[in-house]
């Protein structure tokens, strides 16, 4: 939730520079008030020393004495309580921070620290009074953090003001959308949204964000045509908006109008606006669609080349693996293909490329695939056996014979592998005339498919 702050709070504080001298004393004998600084000072370093090397426990030792001294300090107050949080014992860490911020109201960092120990201790209670404050030196920073308490805390009408007062001078983010998402599912927070939201659409037509949010609302309660009504509003107010074609998309797609959902997609997928995560179920909806229409598979295929940067996720892979569970294997084989391109390290996607040529019977395509890929990942036991099986496919039987008892050998605990070899050396041992192996194959055969079910 919060990004970690780190920094050396003794050294930050306009207050260290000798801590025992910061409060009026009795007249002393020089020699004695230099000492008695002297002792304060080597203390204090000396605390600071022994949590650098983690020896928490004799730092705190160290500040008590500090601390003897000078009850008041808060810079060691501060130091004591740091050194507490990193014991995790939470109860004086807070205690600690408290008295330093009661001590020094105006630091920041003693303000953080509480704060760091309500989120460990996941009290987001506590952590809102603390947070507010937070917002005087970090605004957007910490108004990120206080949407997410009062979701926690279920203080939804206070983290629906703060999301619509950060979308008006921040703009709008996934996290926000979602939390706003989720207040609005609840019917109590519709009515007067909707109302809300048409009366900011009349006073300021060009503000993007209340025609999304209101076609949302509009979708959400079975009010398609509204909705679409107010994407098309949106459309005429603001015709470069991209968030527009994301609703005119859908439509579009209902209607049954490929080639306008087709043109509503490539502008979605071209926006800079527009969220990945969006982008991609998009795509997803228009790879159902092409798939039932194939004059639109052309578009689909251009679409996917705009993922092909994506790091995070493979497209042409999750494509290759809905048309293989369709059993449309020349599609699936296409995408597969593209997929390999993309990240061509993937042994997942190599192995499921070779079980569809396989499916597709397209055995001289799966040998040579399969020997490639051999050659770069010699231990992978499956692909022997796609090499073994094309070759048996195609006769070559002292080849397969080879690549079988290779890749048998480096089966590790996949029976199911195992048989699926074992099944193959059957067939080749047979084919070879060697009837010795193949009765013992037999027989290996025979016991891995009891032990399966059992």
């Amino acid at each position: 939730m919060k990004f970690k702050i780190l920094f050396c709070g003794a050294l930050l504080s306009g207050s260290l520079l000798i801590p025992g001298t910061l409060h009026a004393q009795e007249p002393k004998e020089p020699d004695q008030v230099a000492l008695a600084n002297d002792e304060f000072e080597n203390n204090f370093f000396e605390a600071l020393k022994q949590k650098g090397i983690e020896n928490y426990d004799k730092a705190i030792k160290s500040l008590e004495k500090c601390l003897a001294k000078d009850p008041q300090n808060a810079v060691v107050l501060h130091e004591l309580g740091k050194n507490y949080l990193s014991l995790k014992n939470y109860p004086e860490a807070e205690k600690a921070f408290l008295k330093a911020r009661d001590l020094d109201p105006n630091n920041r960092w003693y303000w953080q620290s509480l704060y760091d120990v309500y989120y460990e201790t996941k009290d987001f209670n506590k952590s809102i009074p603390v947070v507010q404050k937070l917002t005087e030196w970090r605004k957007q920073y910490y108004q990120e953090d206080l949407v997410s308490l009062y979701m926690y805390t279920q203080q939804f009408d206070k983290a629906l003001d703060l999301i619509n007062e950060m979308e008006q001078t921040v703009g709008m983010s996934e996290k926000r959308e979602m939390y706003k998402l989720q207040i609005l599912s609840d019917s109590k927070y519709r009515k007067p949204q909707k109302e809300t939201l048409e009366e900011a659409i009349k006073k300021n037509p060009k503000e993007e964000s209340n025609y999304l949010e209101l076609i949302y609302l509009y979708s959400e309660s079975n009010q398609e045509q509204k909705a679409q009504e107010v994407a098309k509003k949106l459309e005429k107010e603001i015709p470069g908006s991209d968030w527009a074609q994301v609703s005119l998309f859908k439509f579009n797609l209902n209607n049954n109008d490929g080639k306008k959902a087709a043109e509503s997609m490539f502008r979605v997928l071209d926006s800079k606006k527009i969220d990945r995560k969006i982008k991609h179920r998009v795509l997803n909806e228009f790879l159902i669609y092409a798939s039932n229409n194939p004059q639109y598979m052309g578009d689909l295929d251009k679409a996917v080349g705009y993922f092909e940067d994506d790091k995070q996720v493979n497209v042409p892979k999750e494509i290759g693996k809905f048309f293989f569970s369709k059993n449309r294997y020349p599609e699936a084989i296409k995408y597969f293909e593209r997929g390999l391109i993309q990240k061509p390290d993937d042994i997942e996607t190599v192995e499921l490329l070779l079980y569809t040529y396989t499916e597709a019977a397209q055995y001289d395509r799966l040998l040579k695939k399969s020997e490639e890929y051999i050659e770069l990942y010699p231990t992978q036991a499956r692909l022997y056996y796609f090499a073994g099986l094309a070759s048996n496919q195609q006769k070559q039987y002292p080849k397969a014979k080879h690549y079988l008892e290779t890749g048998i050998d480096f089966v590790v605990e996949d029976p199911e592998l195992e048989l699926k070899i074992t099944k193959q050396l059957v067939d080749t041992y047979t084919a070879l005339g060697d009837n010795k192996k193949k009765n013992e194959m037999a027989q290996r055969q025979a016991k891995l498919e009891k032990s399966k079910s059992n």
